[in-house]
Protein backbone atom coordinates (compact mmCIF):
# COMPACT_ATOMS: atom_id res chain seq x y z
CA UNK A 1 0.00 0.00 0.00
CA UNK A 2 1.44 3.69 -0.64
CA UNK A 3 0.11 6.26 1.32
CA UNK A 4 1.12 9.70 1.31
CA UNK A 5 -0.68 10.05 4.88
CA UNK A 6 -1.95 7.19 7.51
CA UNK A 7 -5.83 8.39 7.17
CA UNK A 8 -7.31 4.69 7.64
CA UNK A 9 -5.47 1.58 8.57
CA UNK A 10 -5.71 -0.60 5.82
CA UNK A 11 -6.40 -4.80 7.65
CA UNK A 12 -7.01 -6.62 4.56
CA UNK A 13 -7.53 -6.71 0.81
CA UNK A 14 -10.42 -10.10 -0.23
CA UNK A 15 -11.32 -10.87 -3.68
CA UNK A 16 -15.15 -11.63 -2.98
CA UNK A 17 -15.71 -14.42 -5.38
CA UNK A 18 -18.77 -13.05 -7.44
CA UNK A 19 -18.85 -13.86 -11.02
CA UNK A 20 -16.50 -12.03 -12.58
CA UNK A 21 -18.23 -9.80 -15.35
CA UNK A 22 -16.02 -6.73 -17.45
CA UNK A 23 -19.64 -4.93 -16.80
CA UNK A 24 -19.76 -5.16 -13.20
CA UNK A 25 -19.67 -2.20 -10.79
CA UNK A 26 -20.94 -1.95 -7.10
CA UNK A 27 -24.35 0.71 -6.91
CA UNK A 28 -24.41 0.06 -2.81
CA UNK A 29 -23.42 -1.22 0.54
CA UNK A 30 -25.40 -1.91 3.45
CA UNK A 31 -24.93 -0.08 6.52
CA UNK A 32 -24.29 -3.12 8.67
CA UNK A 33 -21.45 -3.81 5.34
CA UNK A 34 -23.61 -7.67 5.08
CA UNK A 35 -24.43 -7.23 1.56
CA UNK A 36 -23.77 -5.04 -1.86
CA UNK A 37 -25.62 -4.25 -4.35
CA UNK A 38 -24.39 -4.79 -7.98
CA UNK A 39 -24.73 -3.55 -11.41
CA UNK A 40 -23.47 -2.67 -14.76
CA UNK A 41 -21.54 -0.13 -16.17
CA UNK A 42 -24.40 1.21 -17.72
CA UNK A 43 -26.47 0.84 -14.43
CA UNK A 44 -28.62 -2.03 -15.86
CA UNK A 45 -29.72 -5.07 -13.56
CA UNK A 46 -29.70 -4.88 -9.46
CA UNK A 47 -28.25 -8.06 -7.64
CA UNK A 48 -27.93 -8.50 -4.01
CA UNK A 49 -24.82 -10.30 -2.80
CA UNK A 50 -24.66 -11.66 0.77
CA UNK A 51 -21.30 -11.18 1.59
CA UNK A 52 -21.59 -14.48 4.62
CA UNK A 53 -23.56 -16.89 2.34
CA UNK A 54 -22.08 -16.06 -1.14
CA UNK A 55 -26.02 -16.29 -2.39
CA UNK A 56 -26.60 -13.85 -5.45
CA UNK A 57 -30.13 -13.00 -6.14
CA UNK A 58 -31.05 -11.09 -8.87
CA UNK A 59 -33.72 -8.09 -8.13
CA UNK A 60 -34.12 -6.52 -11.37
CA UNK A 61 -32.58 -7.10 -15.23
CA UNK A 62 -34.30 -3.72 -16.04
CA UNK A 63 -32.34 -0.53 -17.70
CA UNK A 64 -31.56 1.79 -14.83
CA UNK A 65 -32.22 -0.54 -11.86
CA UNK A 66 -27.96 0.42 -10.94
CA UNK A 67 -28.49 3.87 -10.77
CA UNK A 68 -28.80 5.82 -7.39
CA UNK A 69 -30.16 2.94 -5.18
CA UNK A 70 -31.31 4.44 -2.18
CA UNK A 71 -31.00 1.40 0.85
CA UNK A 72 -32.70 2.13 4.55
CA UNK A 73 -30.73 3.21 7.62
CA UNK A 74 -31.80 -0.45 8.68
CA UNK A 75 -30.32 -1.84 5.54
CA UNK A 76 -34.08 -4.00 5.41
CA UNK A 77 -34.95 -2.05 2.48
CA UNK A 78 -34.22 -0.37 -1.03
CA UNK A 79 -35.65 1.67 -3.18
CA UNK A 80 -34.54 1.28 -7.44
CA UNK A 81 -35.88 2.22 -10.65
CA UNK A 82 -36.77 0.70 -14.08
CA UNK A 83 -36.36 3.02 -16.97
CA UNK A 84 -38.97 2.28 -19.84
CA UNK A 85 -39.60 4.34 -23.00
CA UNK A 86 -42.60 5.59 -23.56
CA UNK A 87 -44.25 6.06 -26.99
CA UNK A 88 -42.77 9.25 -27.78
CA UNK A 89 -39.48 7.74 -26.76
CA UNK A 90 -39.21 9.95 -23.84
CA UNK A 91 -37.44 7.75 -20.46
CA UNK A 92 -39.80 7.15 -18.14
CA UNK A 93 -39.17 5.67 -14.64
CA UNK A 94 -40.71 2.86 -12.05
CA UNK A 95 -39.77 3.99 -8.80
CA UNK A 96 -39.80 0.28 -6.70
CA UNK A 97 -39.47 -0.56 -3.29
CA UNK A 98 -37.76 -3.60 -1.86
CA UNK A 99 -38.13 -5.12 1.62
CA UNK A 100 -35.71 -7.93 1.91
CA UNK A 101 -37.28 -8.90 5.84
CA UNK A 102 -40.46 -9.20 4.16
CA UNK A 103 -39.66 -10.25 0.29
CA UNK A 104 -42.05 -7.89 -0.72
CA UNK A 105 -41.61 -5.64 -3.54
CA UNK A 106 -44.31 -2.10 -4.20
CA UNK A 107 -44.56 -0.03 -6.91
CA UNK A 108 -44.09 3.26 -5.64
CA UNK A 109 -44.68 5.76 -8.51
CA UNK A 110 -44.89 5.24 -12.25
CA UNK A 111 -43.98 6.89 -15.47
CA UNK A 112 -41.46 9.38 -13.47
CA UNK A 113 -39.57 11.32 -15.62
CA UNK A 114 -36.93 12.58 -12.40
CA UNK A 115 -35.98 10.78 -9.00
CA UNK A 116 -36.82 12.74 -6.65
CA UNK A 117 -39.66 10.19 -5.76
CA UNK A 118 -37.03 7.55 -5.13
CA UNK A 119 -36.82 7.19 -1.10
CA UNK A 120 -37.44 4.49 1.49
CA UNK A 121 -38.37 4.61 4.90
CA UNK A 122 -35.47 6.21 7.22
CA UNK A 123 -33.06 6.56 4.42
CA UNK A 124 -32.71 10.27 5.70
CA UNK A 125 -31.65 12.93 2.90
CA UNK A 126 -31.53 11.39 -0.59
CA UNK A 127 -29.50 12.99 -3.53
CA UNK A 128 -29.63 13.16 -7.18
CA UNK A 129 -28.64 14.45 -10.42
CA UNK A 130 -31.52 16.73 -12.36
CA UNK A 131 -30.66 19.18 -15.33
CA UNK A 132 -26.76 18.81 -14.37
CA UNK A 133 -27.66 20.30 -10.41
CA UNK A 134 -27.81 18.68 -6.86
CA UNK A 135 -31.38 17.75 -6.03
CA UNK A 136 -31.42 17.07 -2.20
CA UNK A 137 -34.33 15.36 -0.79
CA UNK A 138 -35.43 15.62 2.54
CA UNK A 139 -38.82 13.72 2.87
CA UNK A 140 -41.63 15.23 0.39
CA UNK A 141 -39.42 18.47 0.00
CA UNK A 142 -36.80 18.79 -2.78
CA UNK A 143 -34.54 21.73 -2.94
CA UNK A 144 -32.09 22.35 -6.12
CA UNK A 145 -28.33 23.15 -4.80
CA UNK A 146 -25.78 24.50 -7.21
CA UNK A 147 -22.65 25.24 -4.62
CA UNK A 148 -20.07 26.88 -7.31
CA UNK A 149 -22.40 28.60 -9.50
CA UNK A 150 -26.24 27.91 -11.64
CA UNK A 151 -23.05 27.63 -14.10
CA UNK A 152 -21.39 24.68 -13.24
CA UNK A 153 -22.32 20.84 -14.03
CA UNK A 154 -22.81 18.32 -10.88
CA UNK A 155 -21.96 14.65 -10.92
CA UNK A 156 -21.58 12.36 -7.78
CA UNK A 157 -23.42 13.79 -5.10
CA UNK A 158 -23.33 12.04 -1.98
CA UNK A 159 -24.78 12.85 1.83
CA UNK A 160 -22.22 12.49 5.08
CA UNK A 161 -23.44 10.17 7.06
CA UNK A 162 -24.11 12.71 9.73
CA UNK A 163 -26.55 14.87 6.98
CA UNK A 164 -24.23 17.49 7.58
CA UNK A 165 -22.01 17.90 4.64
CA UNK A 166 -22.38 17.24 0.60
CA UNK A 167 -19.64 15.63 -1.31
CA UNK A 168 -19.79 16.10 -5.27
CA UNK A 169 -17.99 16.61 -8.49
CA UNK A 170 -17.76 19.24 -10.80
CA UNK A 171 -17.23 18.04 -14.27
CA UNK A 172 -14.65 20.80 -15.31
CA UNK A 173 -13.34 21.09 -11.39
CA UNK A 174 -13.04 18.08 -9.58
CA UNK A 175 -14.43 17.29 -5.86
CA UNK A 176 -15.76 19.65 -3.52
CA UNK A 177 -17.23 19.26 0.20
CA UNK A 178 -20.07 21.32 1.07
CA UNK A 179 -22.38 22.15 4.05
CA UNK A 180 -25.80 20.21 3.49
CA UNK A 181 -27.53 23.31 2.07
CA UNK A 182 -24.61 24.19 -0.56
CA UNK A 183 -22.79 26.97 1.37
CA UNK A 184 -18.73 26.76 2.23
CA UNK A 185 -18.19 24.76 -1.07
CA UNK A 186 -14.25 23.53 -0.11
CA UNK A 187 -12.08 22.15 -2.98
CA UNK A 188 -10.77 18.56 -2.39
CA UNK A 189 -9.10 16.87 -5.18
CA UNK A 190 -9.10 16.27 -9.13
CA UNK A 191 -8.07 13.04 -8.10
CA UNK A 192 -11.39 11.97 -6.19
CA UNK A 193 -13.75 10.94 -8.66
CA UNK A 194 -16.68 8.89 -7.82
CA UNK A 195 -16.13 9.99 -4.19
CA UNK A 196 -18.25 8.08 -1.74
CA UNK A 197 -18.58 9.01 2.62
CA UNK A 198 -16.34 6.92 4.82
CA UNK A 199 -17.24 8.78 8.04
CA UNK A 200 -18.19 12.36 8.76
CA UNK A 201 -14.54 13.24 8.09
CA UNK A 202 -13.32 11.02 5.04
CA UNK A 203 -14.44 10.40 1.84
CA UNK A 204 -12.92 7.38 -0.62
CA UNK A 205 -12.83 7.51 -4.66
CA UNK A 206 -11.01 6.87 -7.51
CA UNK A 207 -8.00 8.38 -8.92
CA UNK A 208 -8.69 7.02 -12.80
CA UNK A 209 -6.50 7.61 -15.69
CA UNK A 210 -7.06 7.17 -19.34
CA UNK A 211 -5.91 7.91 -22.79
CA UNK A 212 -8.89 9.11 -24.72
CA UNK A 213 -10.50 5.81 -25.15
CA UNK A 214 -9.82 3.32 -22.23
CA UNK A 215 -9.04 3.31 -18.48
CA UNK A 216 -5.20 3.12 -18.23
CA UNK A 217 -4.68 2.78 -14.81
CA UNK A 218 -7.04 3.58 -11.68
CA UNK A 219 -6.71 3.40 -7.97
CA UNK A 220 -8.68 3.97 -4.63
CA UNK A 221 -7.54 6.99 -2.57
CA UNK A 222 -8.90 8.49 0.05
CA UNK A 223 -9.00 11.76 1.59
CA UNK A 224 -9.60 13.65 4.77
CA UNK A 225 -11.63 16.98 5.02
CA UNK A 226 -8.50 18.46 5.73
CA UNK A 227 -6.95 17.88 2.94
CA UNK A 228 -4.71 14.44 3.24
CA UNK A 229 -4.57 11.83 0.94
CA UNK A 230 -3.68 8.45 1.15
CA UNK A 231 -3.33 5.90 -1.92
CA UNK A 232 -5.30 2.21 -0.56
CA UNK A 233 -4.59 0.10 -3.94
CA UNK A 234 -1.64 -0.20 -5.39
CA UNK A 235 -1.17 -0.02 -9.50
CA UNK A 236 -1.26 -3.96 -8.99
CA UNK A 237 -5.12 -4.02 -10.49
CA UNK A 238 -7.84 -0.90 -12.13
CA UNK A 239 -10.00 -0.24 -9.56
CA UNK A 240 -13.15 1.64 -9.89
CA UNK A 241 -16.45 2.79 -7.92
CA UNK A 242 -15.42 2.35 -4.40
CA UNK A 243 -18.44 2.09 -1.64
CA UNK A 244 -17.72 2.75 1.82
CA UNK A 245 -18.83 1.98 5.36
CA UNK A 246 -17.64 2.22 8.50
CA UNK A 247 -14.95 -0.77 8.82
CA UNK A 248 -14.92 -1.66 4.72
CA UNK A 249 -14.15 -0.24 0.99
CA UNK A 250 -15.92 -2.41 -1.69
CA UNK A 251 -15.04 -1.89 -4.99
CA UNK A 252 -14.43 -3.12 -8.29
CA UNK A 253 -11.67 -3.30 -10.98
CA UNK A 254 -12.02 -3.16 -14.47
CA UNK A 255 -12.26 -6.89 -15.54
CA UNK A 256 -15.55 -6.52 -13.24
CA UNK A 257 -13.45 -8.64 -10.33
CA UNK A 258 -15.06 -7.25 -6.80
CA UNK A 259 -12.90 -6.72 -3.68
CA UNK A 260 -13.60 -5.77 0.00
CA UNK A 261 -10.84 -3.77 1.79
CA UNK A 262 -10.94 -4.01 5.24
CA UNK A 263 -9.93 -0.85 7.19
CA UNK A 264 -10.04 1.35 10.57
Amino acid sequence: MIAAAQILEVQSLQKINTPANSETKIAGVSPAGDYILLTTVSNNGLIRYDLATGKSTELSSAQGAGYNVKISNDGKEIAFRETTIDKNRMRRNNILRQNFASGKRQLIASGQRDLTKMDVKDAGMTVTILDRHIALTRGTQTTMLAPCGEDKSYIWPSVSPDGKHLCFYLTTGGCYVSDINGSNPQFIARDCRAAKWYNNNVIVGMADEDDGERLTASAIVAYSLDGQKQVLTDKSMVAVYPYAVEGAVVFTTEQGETYLLKVK
